[in-house]
């Protein structure tokens, strides 16, 4: 295992009810409607697309652009007041950093989301960051692992990914990654690259590396 790719929402972090506690208030701001379920389906999903599936289900006089800017207004605002970690997503990062295995983060969000949350934590982490904004296909496209992979210096192919979407887990699946799925607010389905596991805690370097795929 040369490297392990972590996805953010859900994953590191759960921003998931902010995103969308913050989609509901955009709805009452402008008198449309929007439900837990339709918010469910934009889990993992690419911010742009988000947008535009807001603007059309919601829905709203706004560009898509202009959406996922009011979304980012609200989730970083609540991010800034307290970062909600996942369990064990801190103790294993940490682990990986001792036992010098690199890290990357892979998150649909953009960046000025995702400085707060990098900002709480050890400085050195994630040797590499790519967001949303950074990229030109996001997930379920492979590109924002393969990017990450590329700018680690190493194969996709012997990265460890952890994901919490189908979504996501298409995305590293994509590029060639064994991908460690902890479903959390959706259902991930099986896959041939996929492996489960119920939580992070208790889950080190040893374990994570006995998890890789062959190709």
């Amino acid at each position: 295992m040369n490297a392990v790719l972590w996805d953010m929402d859900g994953t590191l972090v759960d921003t998931e009810p902010y995103w969308i506690a913050t989609e509901h208030a955009l709805a009452a701001e402008y008198g449309g409607t929007w439900s837990h379920e339709l918010a469910l389906q934009l889990v993992g999903n690419d911010l742009l697309e988000s947008g535009r599936f807001i603007r059309e289900h919601m829905p709203l006089p706004l560009s898509p652009e202009e959406i996922v800017e009011r979304l980012l207004d609200g989730v970083v605002a609540l991010v800034e007041q307290e970062v909600p970690w996942r369990p064990g997503a801190r103790e294993l990062l940490a682990d990986l950093g001792r036992a010098g295995v690199p890290c990357a983060l892979v998150t649909m969000s953009y960046e000025r989301f995702v400085a707060p949350i990098l900002q709480a934590l050890p400085a050195g982490s994630f040797q590499v960051v790519v967001t949303g904004d950074q990229v030109e296909r996001g997930k379920p496209h492979p590109e924002p692992y393969l990017h990450a992979a590329r700018l680690l210096g190493v194969d996709a192919t012997d990265c460890l990914a952890i994901e919490d979407s189908d979504t996501g887990c298409r995305s590293a699946e994509a590029a060639g990654c064994t991908v460690l799925a902890v479903p959390h607010h959706v259902a991930v389905e099986p896959g041939e690259r996929r492996v489960f596991a119920d939580t992070l805690v208790g889950l080190g370097p040893a374990d994570l590396a006995g998890l890789l795929l062959p190709v």
